[in-house]
């Protein structure tokens, strides 16, 4: 016994790979889910919420409160990813509908009370667009006060995917990205630059899904299903947000560097884009009166993926049980 679990609050919008984080966090022995809230992004708020506790169903997880959030960004009208996720934003596998019930309060309300009724400071894992994360700071600033870290999947030092340069979570609300990055608390931000290179074997894929557990078989029919968006030779087996728990159970396969980073709030081709500051020194724009106030973020630049296909596949699986044995 060496430790206790990190008590954790997922904000997803599930989500092939939400989906995937969700049956992580459940399992991991290092992680205390204590409750997720749901916000339109991959897919409209209702689909998601939905998804959601059809896979914590599936995962046979503990009762989990799930609450719904919000139905839009804060500007600007949704735009979905279902070309993606599937029209039910869960790769259209056929999945039964879930017995378990959302929480009778907003996801605003819910993460309120999570957070400040947690004996601990907690660890938020948004991997979605942030909307239901900047209003829960804008209403609630006295959160922060019980927030350890906040851990997001979001963003992009060099390419985008929603945009050449803006990546899909940020550039659906940058306007709730830049509230985040404001809330004075610890951030790390799990961007486009790792979440791709997580990438499980085909080998350790079929035999999950050959797997008679639900939650190890569902893992493996999300990672077998190709991204229909990526192009026929995109690899498969991408975890994706699950890369984001997988960081946040075990920080020592993350790479970051702490850097100034900020949203593009302008209308146009660079809308969303998370600009990072890499410069070694300042430069012209400084030096001449331009330097704004920038918040300092731990950017992820590398990953150890195999550590991280390990850990997830144990976990999952339920082969992990020596982990168990460091928390209580």
């Amino acid at each position: 016994m060496t430790s206790r679990p990190t008590p954790v609050i997922i904000d997803c919008d599930t989500g092939v790979d939400d989906a995937l984080a969700l049956l992580f966090a459940v399992r991991h022995p290092g992680l205390d889910l204590r409750a997720v809230s749901c916000v339109a992004g991959n897919a409209e708020v209702d689909q998601v919420v939905r998804n959601t506790l059809t896979v914590l169903e599936q995962a046979r997880a503990p009762a989990v409160p799930v609450a719904r959030g919000a139905e839009r960004p804060l500007l600007e009208p949704l735009r979905t990813a279902l070309h993606v996720h599937g029209l039910d934003g869960m790769g259209d596998l056929g999945l039964p509908a879930p017995s378990r019930r959302p929480a009778d309060v907003d996801a605003v309300t819910l993460l309120r009370h999570a957070i400040l009724d947690c004996d601990r400071p907690v660890t938020l894992i948004p991997t979605a667009p942030l909307t239901n994360i900047a209003l829960l700071l804008r209403t609630h600033p006295e959160v922060t006060r019980n927030i350890e870290r906040i851990v997001f999947m979001g963003g992009a030092v060099a390419t985008g995917n929603a945009t050449p340069v803006a990546e899909f979570n940020v550039w659906q609300d940058p306007e709730a990205a830049a509230v985040l990055l404001t809330a004075g608390v610890p951030i790390t931000m799990y961007g486009l630059d790792v979440f791709q290179r997580v990438l499980v074997p085909e080998a350790d894929v079929r035999r999950l899904c050959g797997r008679d557990e639900p939650g190890a078989r569902l893992a493996g029919l999300l990672l077998s299903r190709p991204d229909p968006a990526a192009g026929e030779d995109a690899p498969h087996g991408v975890l994706g947000d699950a890369g984001t728990a997988c960081s946040v159970a075990d920080p020592e396969g993350l790479t970051t560097h702490r850097l100034p980073v900020e949203v593009n709030l302008a209308p146009g081709p660079a809308r969303g884009q998370t600009v990072v500051d890499r410069r070694p020194r300042p430069g012209e724009a400084e030096l001449h009166g331009e330097a704004r106030e920038q918040a300092l973020v731990d950017v992820a630049l590398d990953i150890d993926a195999e550590r991280y296909v390990r850990l997830y596949l144990t976990t999952v699986e339920g082969t992990g049980d020596s982990a168990a044995d460091q928390y209580t």
